[in-house]
């Protein structure tokens, strides 16, 4: 049976290839999944292809929704 987790990312990303600069934010998702671990997995594939310059993220699923 799947639930709705919250799941927060936390990403940190380059600037620019040639600076020491980063930027760092959260991004939110709600994500369908049978477990905390899966939706855990599923919010990183997520965040690394909505946020391709990332060189950390930090994956931490708050609670269940649904």
């Amino acid at each position: 049976m799947a639930h709705t987790y919250e799941v927060l990312v936390d990403i940190r990303e380059s600037s620019a290839p040639s600076t020491n600069a980063f930027r760092c934010g959260t991004t939110r998702y709600e994500i369908d999944a049978e477990s905390k671990a899966l939706a855990d997995n599923m919010a990183l594939a997520q965040a690394k292809s909505e946020h391709p310059q990332g060189c950390e993220y930090d994956v931490r699923v708050t609670r269940l929704l649904k």
